[in-house]
């Protein structure tokens, strides 16, 4: 048995947590906030195998120069001289190939694959109640050209084995009887599933703590000492302390925490927003507005409208242009809802770890020896979120890991 530090408590540090007790070990959680709030609270709560073209996808870095100047566009990218800023988007530029993607394909398909099955069997043997729908994603669709570019992921998803299928107005309607939708038609994945991020978190915290796991909340880790390629102590802002393992799970605060360790963690906080509204939709299936990047979930007692990808540096301001655009697009789509002033001065946003080709990294670093890292995952941390924590238990207990981790390695070159 070792005594294990998990540094974060968003959904990859519960879950890396989560797996390291089944595994035997001694559990430690720190966390800077009061573990009720951010990216794993205000995510759109997808289960979702369909998103398996990574953020850096060819012609993204394209758009985002030309949406830089447009901060109500879907990804705004704050241009700023800062060196790591700069190191980031020169890898992601150069990400941004067909070859790139062709190669993260089947890694995002089957991290994503294994967790949606291992929140099935979390749900199952802890008997949990968190909300969890398998009713599938609809991406809905206002011109004929976008159209035909979701048409053309469904056929990627269908050679991959995913339940995908291009879908006219006339059967969204049957799927959505109870909205008026303005669109041309869609794809749909009934490969995908939902939740209610809350919930689980909820949840998985209490049953963590019955198990014998320590959390410290509102600490803020402040410095890391290292001894002869080890981790030795680490000085949070109440206590200094000491373990065997340590889990590198910071989400967006990652790479500030490696720099410490020597480590050259390229990463960058992607913010997104979220509304949420508790009148009734009728909306009964979770969908994105195609050209919006909008995501809408049907959750438990209130439908969220999540989106936007803000690269603009580690901040929790609310930028209401944004907020607006969301709730603008929202009413494009479905013609028949307009959120409130009330509701969108609600909003609230999260921070997403951007790694610059848009895969997590996972795993240990030659630099360190007793540390593994688990960040990185872009919008697609509630999708992988158990199966990175099952991956980290496997690495700490040194056993063979359930998937090939060579495409998460946290010092692949870019």
């Amino acid at each position: 048995m070792k005594h294990c530090i998990v540094i974060g408590g968003g959904i990859i540090g519960l879950c890396s947590a989560y797996y390291l007790q089944k595994e035997g070990h001694q559990v430690t959680v720190v966390d800077q906030s009061n573990m009720d709030a951010g990216a794993s609270y205000v995510n759109a709560g997808y289960l979702s195998p369909s998103h398996i073209i990574p953020l850096s996808a060819p012609g993204v870095m394209k758009k985002g120069l030309k949406w830089m100047f447009n901060a109500s566009s879907p990804l705004y990218i704050k241009p700023r001289i800062n060196s790591d800023f700069l190191k980031w988007v020169l890898a992601f530029n150069k990400s941004c190939n067909v070859k790139h993607v062709e190669r993260a394909i089947p890694a995002i398909k089957e991290i994503s694959l294994l967790s949606q099955d291992l929140y099935d069997e979390i749900k199952t043997t802890e008997s949990f109640t968190f909300h969890y729908e398998k009713k599938g994603l609809l991406m809905l669709c206002q011109t004929e050209k976008m159209l035909e570019e979701e048409i053309k992921t469904v056929h990627l998803a269908s050679q991959e084995g995913l339940e995908a299928q291009e879908i006219s107005k006339q059967e969204l309607r049957l799927l959505e009887p109870d909205v008026n939708l303005n669109v041309v038609g869609g794809t749909y994945y009934k490969c995908d599933s939902h939740t209610t991020p809350n919930e689980f978190m909820e949840e998985m915290v209490v049953y963590l703590k019955k198990t014998g796991v320590v959390f410290y909340t509102n600490e803020k880790v402040v410095d890391i000492e290292m001894n002869n390629g080890k981790i030795d102590t680490i000085l949070t802002s109440k206590r200094q302390m000491k373990a065997d393992e340590y889990v590198l799970a910071a989400g967006s605060w990652s790479s500030k925490l490696a720099k410490k360790l020597d480590l050259k963690l390229l990463l960058q906080a992607g913010k997104g927003y979220r509304i949420n509204t508790q009148r009734s939709t009728g909306i009964r299936i979770p969908s994105i507005l195609a050209e919006a990047k909008v995501a809408v979930t049907p959750m438990n007692g209130f439908t969220r409208f999540a989106g936007t990808m803000e690269i603009a540096g580690i901040n929790h301001n609310i930028n209401k242009v944004r907020v607006d655009a969301i709730a603008y697009a929202v009413h494009r789509y479905y013609p028949e809802i307009e959120l409130t002033s009330e509701e969108k001065d609600n909003a609230a946003c999260g921070l997403r770890p951007v790694s610059p080709d848009g895969l997590p990294y996972i795993g240990k670093s030659t630099k360190c020896q007793n540390l593994t890292i688990a960040t990185g995952h872009a919008m697609m941390g509630w999708s992988m979120g158990t199966a990175t924590g099952k991956l980290v238990a496997e690495v700490i207990s040194e056993k063979k890991p359930t998937l090939d981790m060579k495409m998460f390695h946290p010092d692949r070159k870019f």
